[in-house]
């Protein structure tokens, strides 16, 4: 039987799976919602700098240290596939997270952005403590939660970037590095502790 077809078709799924999660990565997703988040905040050009600073704190500066770690030898690349060595990343973001929610404070940055902050802090605090136990995919509960941050802040019509999160979930279970569970479970995550602190 030929299976040329097969095998392509399965190729190019792969191909493709991984071109959304590379495009869609949670440094990716948080620099461009943050800074969304921000001009939706403050309603002036002055909120894309606490929005910038918003994705330096939870998207780049833990990206970083994930390309530091790599550049060492201790993970082979971004994804950190094996759940054991994960918990560092996630206190790295929470500090991050903290200390630049401190600056936003004393700075009397927008409520709005303050709360996305809140909201992603939680976020990690909840994907460390189920990381411990059960491989919940990070990517699909970023995704989600930048989603969810939008529709509360400034439109629900940015519910239908919910699109944008079921691609990424399903390159995460294409590319074999979750289950269809793992990565439903970070989208809820992803979106009960971003809508919770700006809906309370």
């Amino acid at each position: 039987m030929d299976t040329g077809a097969g095998d392509g078709g399965r190729v190019g799924a792969r191909s493709a799976a991984r071109v959304v999660t590379d495009v869609f990565q949670p440094r990716n997703v948080l620099l461009v919602g943050m800074l969304a988040l921000g001009w939706a905040a403050a309603g002036h050009w002055s909120g894309l700098l606490w929005g910038l600073l918003g994705a330096l704190c939870a998207g780049l500066v833990p990206a970083g240290y994930i390309e530091w770690e790599r550049s060492r030898g201790t993970w082979g690349d971004r994804h950190v596939v094996d759940r054991t060595k994960r918990a560092p990343i996630f206190f790295v973001i929470l500090g991050s997270i903290g200390t630049g929610s401190a600056v936003m404070v004393l700075g009397h940055a927008p409520a709005g952005i303050l709360r996305a902050m809140l909201a992603l802090w939680v976020m990690t605090v909840g994907l460390l403590a189920v990381n411990t136990v059960w491989k919940i995919s990070v990517d699909s509960a970023v995704a989600s939660a930048v989603v969810a941050l939008l529709s509360a802040v400034h439109s629900p019509w940015w519910l239908g970037a919910y699109a944008m999160t079921v691609a990424v979930c399903w390159s995460r279970v294409a590319l074999r590095y979750h289950t269809v569970a793992q990565t439903v479970a970070g989208a809820a995550l992803g979106a009960a502790t971003a809508a919770a602190p700006l809906l309370g």
